[in-house]
């Protein structure tokens, strides 16, 4: 479904990401676990194409996008929630909701309203809220929701579970398996390894641009000294 193949990305002259290679199949959860600083939310965004990669390749359903604007990335069908949430404050869920619809597409189970209030019921309980009137919880359902109207076929979720409240956490857990259920493809950037374990199949860990481990779940929980060195604070 995805494949990143030796990207490295640029801030100004600041050289961020050093031949990252990683890969999702359809219907798989895959974690890119790092620290802060790490590279996972410029590797997230190079492959959205908002840093575009200054060599490399990004490949999405077989079709190279690593030279295309963002919004042709998503038009493809590659959904992302970033780190900043960025919900439009003064329009209600139902507005926002609105913003980020796309027609169905083919093979993809579509999205409507309804059925992401059943996904996430706090939302339901607010539709004509506007947005900056919303905790930051509910805000990161509300994104979420937003690009899952867009009808993705997979989805890059940036830091999902950071500053959230313990119950709101494992809400969100439970979205993403839920995700997984109807099919996505998901890629989430985490510095918490409970929540990944809770819902991916596979990790990658970034350490200074560089993947530095790439294995099962399992295989990362069985290596103390692995997570020590790399995820560790």
């Amino acid at each position: 479904m995805l494949e990143v193949k030796n990207v490295h990305a640029f801030y100004g002259r600041a050289h961020i990401l050093h031949g990252v290679s990683l890969d999702a199949a359809a219907g798989e959860v895959v974690a890119l676990l790092g620290r802060n600083g790490a590279g996972k939310s410029t590797a997230m965004k190079a492959i959205m194409g908002l840093v575009p990669p200054s060599q490399g390749e990004v490949v999405f359903e077989g079709r190279r996008i690593e030279r295309l604007p963002p919004y042709r990335i998503a038009r493809l069908g590659l959904g992302y929630v970033p780190e900043e949430r960025r919900i439009f404050t003064d329009l209600t869920v139902m507005e926002n909701l609105e913003v980020g619809r796309q027609s169905a597409r083919e093979g993809v189970s579509g999205w409507t309203e309804d059925k992401l209030f059943a996904l996430f019921p706090n939302l339901s309980e607010m539709r004509s809220r506007p947005g900056g009137r919303m905790s930051g919880g509910e805000q990161q359902m509300l994104t979420i929701a937003r690009t899952l109207m867009g009808n993705p076929r997979c989805v890059l979720l940036d830091e999902p579970s950071e500053g959230l409240a313990p119950i709101i956490v494992e809400q969100m857990a439970n979205s993403i398996r839920a995700l997984k259920r109807e099919g996505l493809t998901v890629l989430l950037s985490e510095q918490n390894l409970h929540f990944s374990q809770a819902v991916a199949d596979r990790a990658y860990i970034i350490e200074k641009g560089q993947i530095r481990f790439g294995g099962t779940m399992a295989e990362l929980a069985s290596d103390v000294s692995l997570r020590e060195q790399y995820l560790s604070v």
